[in-house]
This record gives structure tokens, sequence and C-alpha cells, in this order.
């Protein structure tokens, strides 16, 4: 192998690793981390969604009727994060859907793709099980899917629970996704690419409470 291969080896592994790292954290033993930083479009727009530890609101805008509109949550899960952020001084919720539409994104593609280490660091145990069995399921058809993400239209949290030692969210994912089922061959089974179809998923992700591991995995996936 020559020197330039070497190189060129070594750049593609920190740029996969620069990639897993904005998604999912890191883990220092020490401190958490935020799973990703906030967006500077919402904190910059007049529609931002404000943070629920934010003192600074005007004392006025209390009487004002709430609102969904661009909030990352339902106002439904509102108390839930509040208990949340009770517990995590840490947790951000504009932070926290950054890194779930970017998981909702790598886990479906890892699992169109058969990708089993990109889930094994996405999913927990049962999940992972679960998506492992649907992708050897299809290999033994000789099945091969050929899906694309075509854009996620709204992803917002609607559920929080909390136990002594975990915390559990909800999002509920709103996409458009193209689907194409392909043979060995690559010839088209069902489907097609130029016909998207609009998905309502509610996925659960968890995490243990006081970790200094900051990942959120992937507990549930459900379709509406």
């Amino acid at each position: 192998m020559t020197a330039f291969s070497i190189v060129l080896l070594a750049m593609i592994a920190a740029f996969l690793g620069m990639r897993l790292y904005s998604v999912l954290g890191k883990r220092t033993g020490h401190e958490q981390e935020p799973v990703l930083p906030r967006r500077d479009d919402r904190a910059a727009s007049p529609t931002a969604p404000v943070r629920l530890d934010d003192s600074e609101t005007p004392s006025g805008s209390q009487s004002a009727a709430p609102s969904s509109a661009g909030l990352v949550y339902e106002p439904a899960a509102e108390i839930g994060l509040r208990q949340l952020l009770a517990t995590d001084r840490q947790f951000d919720a504009g932070r926290f859907m950054e890194g779930a539409e970017a998981a909702y994104r790598m886990i479906l593609e890892a699992f169109w793709s058969g990708d089993r280490d990109t889930l094994r660091d996405l999913c927990d145990d049962d999940s992972y099980e679960a998506f492992v069995e649907a992708i050897e399921a299809r290999e033994k058809r000789g099945e091969k899917l050929d899906n694309r993400l075509i854009g996620i239209d709204s992803a917002k949290i609607t559920a929080v629970e909390l136990s002594r030692t975990e915390a559990r969210i909800t999002v509920r994912y709103q996409a458009d996704i193209s689907a194409v089922t392909r043979d060995a061959d690559g010839k088209l089974i069902s489907g097609s690419m130029s016909d998207a179809a609009q998905t309502d998923d509610h996925w659960t992700f968890r995490r243990q409470l006081g970790s200094n591991d900051p990942n959120w995995l992937l507990d549930e996936a459900e379709a509406a």
C-alpha cells in the first residue's frame, strides 16, 4: 500500500468519525454533551421555539394563547419536557430534535441497505433485533430495497415519559418516501421512484438518566 493510499484511508476514516459524532454525541466519561448543536436559523427566527428553561421570556407573553407554530414539540408534551429539563439541565429540545431527524434518516437508510453496524449504534437491543430479522428475511427472498427519503415534512416531540432511571421521548415524523423493491438481478418487483408515499411514523427514543453517555437509542418504531 502506497503512502498516498494510507493518507487517503485516514482522511476517509476521520470523515466518518466526525459524521458519527455529529449525530450521536461523544462519550467523554465525565460530562454530558448535547446530541447536536442548536439550529442557528431557529435562534435567529422571530418564530423560533423558546427553550423550556428560558427565564428571559417577557412576562406579558405569559397571557398569550399557546401556539405550536414553529415549536419542535406538541403542546401535550410540554409538561413532560419540563419534568425532563428539571431532571437533566443539559437537555435541550431543539438540539434533541436535530439529532432525532438525523437518526431517522440514518436508521432508515441503514435498514434499507442492510447496514447492521449503523443500526447497532443507533438502536437498542430489541429494535436492532427486529431490524435484523426483517433484513435477513428480505435477503432470503433475494430482494433489495431501493428506497429514498425525499424529505421530512414535519418532526415533533409528541410525548415524554420519565421513570426513576430512564427518559423516553416519542417523535412523530411525517415524511415522503419513494419505495422500490428489486430482485437479485435488479428487476423491479414493486414500487416506483417517481411516486413518493407520505408516511406517518412514531418513533420512541430512550436514554438512561444520569448516564455519562449522551446517546439516545431507538426503542420503538411504529407507523400510524
